[in-house]
Formats: structure tokens, sequence, C-alpha cells
């Protein structure tokens, strides 16, 4: 039957009016619910609702409480992490069930890259510049996760870090707040999907909340301490998007804000987060930052540290316990109040609510779902994609890669054969033993006419008080580096018979991540030895990196014809690393991240604001080095390609425009070389002329593009005049009128530019 079109006009009007009438219903129906059940509750089952403990399964932070289980049969403990699997979570969620109110657990674990099926870490899947393949990777790790018995994911990280001597870098996104901002949307999209009462939704935890990446000298659990315009400009946008985005949960950081605790800061917390941002959802410590606050000099002790926490806005307590010991007596004392437990009980009941756990505590508690979906083929082939899309070429001089399948390779290096570090750091539930090796990816890929050779050639360190604590438990005792020469011998003898030598260099997985930052951020010396040694034999030399940092590269750049940053790459890092090898995958990865020369150069990210004395080389009174350019090494956004690309000149639709004229900016872009590949276009602009001083440039758009060799296009832009504000001299959200300049190209150096005004 026809519909007229008035028919459908109220078709349509009818579904609009009843779906928000529904959801108005069911939002009536949870606070019902919930209020009702609060009520029932006596003080110490709600406090039991903030607590939450770590099991012994996992410990991922500086000691745990024993008997936990016993607070979990009492009702006294709300939440478990670090305890996953259908079966245990199983026999975790049927004590709960035994308690009078019957009161679900909420299990959370840290799935960071993958649960199962790890893909890169997120420095290294950032790279990809691929927002709809950084979501897949998050649903597919919700998917396994909430098959393994498990509701909560702590991530995203959305922390903008520009010293890459801090260790988690790894875990973030790098420099840049434009692209943080798209990727907060991805992953929360990714993990919480459009509906957390389905069976493969999980709740996202945006981290760390805020400023974390920020921290002095790239000191881990270090001070942050910043103006509240770089806070709004560069560093809070992220966690906003996040927040408008959906997600479920906020972690507190471990650093001050304007001298206060995070964790015990009500600006950040209440003013900001839920009043001025609008957080419906709960926020949860990061592991034991309660109790850290006496360090931090702000309490003198655990009674007023969960004082200061709960009235700040925090609503659960992640291991430190002290709102189990704490706020009982604190309400006797009027220190806080019962309405104020209520709240934050209520937020952290809503969020079980939402996932349906009032209704089935045990919907992830299935072992044949686990079975089906953890590490399925499907999820394998998808890692291997992002991880291949991940790397990035650094250097390809006289286009020495890709390798023929032929000949003979020596494949040298502490990296070559290691499962575990192809994982990364925070893998948590990932198997090291499942994961490929670059010894046997390359294996799988070079086929029969490829004589594989290996060497070990050196150990991570000879520094082996680093490797202890990189490692926790060294591979390598003081006495067992005797056989270094023995190593670097061996691996000269193999390079000699070779025609082509891959060097797998950097970081073990344990020298990068949490509580492993860095003052020297170069590969290490005994690695860089092994290194020239090879190069001194005159045979053609490519350097596969794995770190989860950017790393100085001066000598290895001078020296070196063909780089590659593989980063920790996950499951198939092996047979992804040599998918780009062999050229089965031209390399498209572009950094997000500025690689300094030297440590010297750190904090070092394109978006810096220009001085009164910029660099002038011929004025020595101007900002600058006497012993080095202040130009990185890589800057933000570059990346090769076995192909080449060339860019026009970028063209304006107009040299004028308006608040409601957008603009469009185009730039013809060609395919120079001999392999069809993918480009990031890269757009950027410069507020020539502000109330207070601009970037000299700020990202605002890009396109990844694939053109087959020989083929060119137009790529292009719109630019409105949201892509020109800026928190001004009053701290507003604003634009202003005048002149700006729009860069187009494959980074933030090589972009080429044109003007505008805005009137």
């Amino acid at each position: 039957m026809k519909r007229s079109p008035i028919g459908w006009i109220l078709l349509a009007s009818i579904i609009t009016i009843t779906c928000p009438l529904k959801a108005q219903q069911k939002e009536a129906q949870k606070k019902q619910f919930l209020n009702q059940l609060i009520q029932r509750m006596t003080l110490e089952e709600k406090i039991g609702q903030l607590n939450l403990l770590t099991s012994d399964m996992d410990v991922t932070g500086p000691f745990m409480k024993p008997g936990y289980k016993k607070d979990i049969e009492a009702g006294l403990c709300g939440s478990i992490f670090n305890a996953y699997t259908p079966q245990y979570t199983r026999q975790l969620q049927e004590m709960a069930m035994k308690t009078r109110l019957k009161i679900p657990l909420l299990f959370g674990y840290d799935v960071i890259h993958g649960h199962k099926t790890i893909f890169p870490i997120p420095l290294g899947e950032a790279c990809t510049w691929d927002m709809a393949l950084l979501e897949k990777s998050a649903r597919i790790a919700a998917q396994e996760a909430s098959a393994d018995g498990l509701h909560w994911t702590y991530s995203p990280m959305v922390d903008i870090a520009r010293d890459p001597r801090w260790g988690r870098v790894a875990e973030g996104v790098g420099e840049d707040t434009w692209y943080g901002v798209q990727v907060a949307k991805a992953k929360v999209k990714g993990y919480q999907g459009t509906d957390l009462s389905a069976k493969d939704a999980v709740l996202a935890c945006v981290k760390h909340f805020a400023l974390y990446g920020a921290i002095e000298a790239g000191r881990d659990y270090n001070t942050v301490d910043m103006s509240r315009r770089r806070m709004f400009q560069d560093y809070l946008p992220p966690y906003k998007a996040a927040i408008d985005a959906g997600v479920a949960t906020v972690m507190t950081s471990f650093n001050e804000i304007d001298g206060i605790p995070a964790t015990g800061n009500k600006w950040l917390l209440t003013d900001l987060l839920r009043k001025q941002w609008g957080f419906k959802g709960f926020v949860v410590t990061d592991y034991t930052s309660i109790t850290e606050m006496i360090n931090h000099g702000v309490v003198k002790d655990e009674h007023d540290a969960g004082a200061l926490a709960l009235n700040a806005g925090v609503d659960m307590d992640m291991q430190a316990g002290i709102y189990a010991s704490q706020l009982k007596t604190l309400v006797q004392e009027k220190k806080v109040t019962v309405q104020q437990i209520n709240d934050a009980v209520y937020h952290v009941l809503a969020a079980k609510y939402d996932l349906g756990l009032f209704k089935d505590p045990y919907r992830n508690c299935d072992t044949a779902l686990a079975r089906q979906v953890i590490m399925s083929p499907a999820h394998l082939q998808a890692a291997r994609e992002i991880a291949q899309r991940s790397i990035v070429l650094l250097k390809n001089e006289a286009q020495l890669l890709p390798l023929k399948k032929q000949g003979t390779i020596a494949l040298i290096g502490p990296l070559a054969n290691s499962q575990r570090d192809m994982i990364g750091n925070w893998s948590a539930a990932g198997d090291g033993s499942k994961a490929v090796s670059l010894l046997q990816g390359i294996k799988n890929k070079a086929g029969n006419n490829v004589r594989v050779l290996y060497a070990q050639g050196a150990h991570y360190t000879s520094d082996t008080g680093l490797l202890k604590k990189a490692l926790q438990k060294a591979r390598l005792d003081a006495q067992d580096t005797a056989n270094s020469a023995q190593l670097l011998a061996e691996a000269v003898t193999l390079a000699q018979q070779a025609d082509v030598v891959v060097m797998a260099l950097g970081e073990s997985q344990g020298m990068t991540g949490e509580a492993a930052s860095r003052s020297n951020i170069s590969i290490p010396e005994n690695q860089q030895q092994l290194l020239k040694a090879i190069r001194a034999t005159g045979k053609p030399v490519v350097l596969v990196l794995s770190n989860g940092r950017p790393l100085t590269l001066e000598w290895e750049d001078a020296n070196v014809p063909a780089i590659l940053e593989t980063w920790f790459l996950g499951t198939e890092a092996g047979n992804a690393i040599a998918d780009v090898l062999f050229g089965d995958y031209n390399p498209s990865g572009k950094i997000t991240m500025t690689f300094p020369r030297n440590t010297g150069q750190i904090p070092i990210y394109y978006a810096h604001r220009t001085t009164g004395r910029p660099l002038n080389p011929d004025n020595k009174y101007t900002s600058k080095y006497l012993d080095v350019s202040n130009e990185p090494l890589y800057p933000f956004g570059y990346g090769l390609s076995y192909t080449t690309f060339s860019y026009g000149a970028v063209q304006l639709s107009k040299q004028q425009i308006s608040a409601a004229a957008p603009l469009q900016v185009s730039v013809a872009v060609s395919n120079t070389g001999n392999y069809d590949g993918e480009e990031v276009v890269q757009l950027y602009i410069r507020d020539k002329v502000g109330s207070v001083t601009r970037p000299v440039k700020e990202l605002k758009g890009f396109k990844k593009i694939m053109l087959k060799k020989g083929e060119n296009t137009t790529v292009t832009f719109t630019i409105t005049v949201d892509d020109l504000k800026f928190y001004d001299k009053d701290m507003n959200w604003k634009y202003e009128p005048g002149d700006f300049t729009v860069f187009v190209g494959p980074n933030s150096r090589d972009a080429k530019g044109t003007d505008f005004t805005l009137n």
C-alpha cells in the first residue's frame, strides 16, 4: 500500500515523538528501581558499592587486599577488577548473589589494545589515521572481553603527551589535541556500541582525568602545572569529546591540578565534569590514589583523604579501601553526608542497570560464547590488517625496501624472535606464546627461494639494573653479560653470508609503558654497537624498530638506508611486518608524535607558539640551540611510502570568507611512483594574529586516499568558523576576524600554504 507524502510525514512525526517518550519512560523506570533499592540498603552496603578491589588473578598495582572474597560475601565490595574468564567471574558473582540484596558485581579489567587478540599499542594504532579501524579494534576488544566475563575496560587513555620520556605515551595517541578528539569518540563508540545492554558491550573509561600527559620531566606519577588556557585549549578537549560521546565512566589521574590532586579536586570532578560538561556516569580513582593524597601533602591521614575524595566527586575507590574504612565515621562526624554517598551509589548502580546485570548477573559467563569469539580467525585477520597500517616507513634510501623474495636474509637482534615483546605493554590477558614473532613472520612470508638466517646479536641492554627494573624479573644476570662479545661476533659472521640484513632492535616491552619512564630514549648502547658492527660489513641494512615511544635516532637516520617503525604490533606482529618488508602491503602509517633529534629538545611538538624572537640562523639572540637544529628528526604526521606522491598548489574557493560561508580548500595529489599506495592528506591552519598567541600550525582535518600508480585526484576540505575558534583573552570560546594561512601536505613540516581572510 502506497502512503501519501502527508502520511509519511505523520508517521515520521509519530516515531519522533514516541522514541523520546520511550527513552524517558525507561529512564524513569531505572530511577524508580534504583532509588527504591538504595532506600533498602544499609550504610555499610552502600559504602560497599563504592569499594573496588582487585582479585588475586592478576595484580596491576603496588599491592592487593587479602580476603577480598570475604568482602564480596559480606556485601562490602561492589566491583572487582583483574578477574576474568566466564568460570571465575561466575564463581565471584555467585558469592554476590548470596548477599542480602543480591546486587551484582561489576568486573573491570585493563583491556587497553585488545583482550586476547592483541592489536598494536595505541600510539602505534593511531598511526593508521583511520577512525573506522580504531573503532573496529575497540569493538573486537569489547566482544572478546564481554565473552570472557568482563563488563568494563579502563580505556581509552586520551592524555595529550609531548614528552616521549614518559613511558605511558605508548598507551595514548600522541601530541595533537584535534586528533585526540577524533580517537576518543571512535574508541568510546567501539567499546560501548549503541546499547550498553547488548551482550558484547562494555563500559568504557576515559582516563586519566586530567592532564596526566603533561607531567614534569616525563617522569611517571609526577607533578603537572599549567594555565587554565592551556588546559582548555590543548589538554581537556579529548576528555570532553569522550564525555560527549557518552562514555560511561571516568578515571582520575595521579597528578595534581592547581595544587590539588585530581582525586580530591572538586573543581575538576564536580564543577567542570558534572556541572559544566554534564557527565552522568561514575568516577573511579586510579589504583590507590585516594591514599596517595597523603604523600601529596594535602591531607594528613586516610580519614581526611576519604573526605576530600568524596566531597570532590569521586564515586568509586579503586583498591585503597579508604571508603570502606572511613566513610561511616565521616558520616557520623558530618564531614560527608549520606546524600553524597547515595548519589555516588546511584551512579555506580546505574551503570550496572544499563548493562542489564540486574536482569541477568551472569550475562557474561558463557563459556561456549567465549570459545567461539576469542581469537577467532576474523579477529586475527583484523589484527593483522590494523598492524600493517600502523607501521611507519621512516627512511628508504635507494628503494632498498621492499625486499625481494629471493637470496639470503640475515635477521639479527634481540627483538627478532621474541613473541612476548610483540604484544607490548598493557597487553594484560594477551598470551605472548600465541603471538607471531618477526622471525616466524618472515619465514611464513619469504617462501622457498629465500634462505633466512637468524642471530640474537645482543641482549636488550647491557645495563642489568635497567633490565631488572624494566622486566621485574630479569632475563639476564650480571654474569650473563660475558657472552655479549660472542653474540656480536656470531651476528657479524652471519651478516657476511647474507644479501641483506634485517636488524630487529629497540626496546623490550617492559622498557616502556606505566612506571617505565626513561631519561635516555635512544636505542640501548649495546644494540647500537651491534648495529654499527653490522653496518660496517657493507651489507644493506634494514632497521626494524620495536618500541613504545619515539626514539632519538640521529645516527641511525644518517647511516642506515632503510628504517621501519613497527611499535609493538600485537598478536599478528610478525606477519604484518613481513607483509610490509616484502611489499605485500605498502606502508601508509604516519606518526602522531614528534621524534626529537635528542632528549635536549624535549618537550617537542609541532603546534608550538611563536616567540618575540623566533629562530633566525643569522642572529644569535633568537630562540635556538647552539648545538642542534630546532627541527625534529621526524615531524608530526610524517611517514613515507614505497611510492611517491606529489602535491599541487593549494586552491581556495575564495580569498575572503564570513561566518555564514564555509571555505573550500582543494589540492591535487598524484601518485608519481611505481606502486599503488595510500596517502594521508593533512590540513593545518595558522591564525596569524589573535588576542592571545596562537600555534604556528594546528591540524584541522585529514583524508586518507588510495591512488594507483600514475593516478591523481583532487582532495577537498571544508573549513568553517568552528575550525577557527579558540579561547580568547577572556577565556571565551570564539573566532576572531583576521588573516589565516591554510596548509595542506603529507606532514606538518612539508605542507604547502596559502592565505585567506575571515571578515
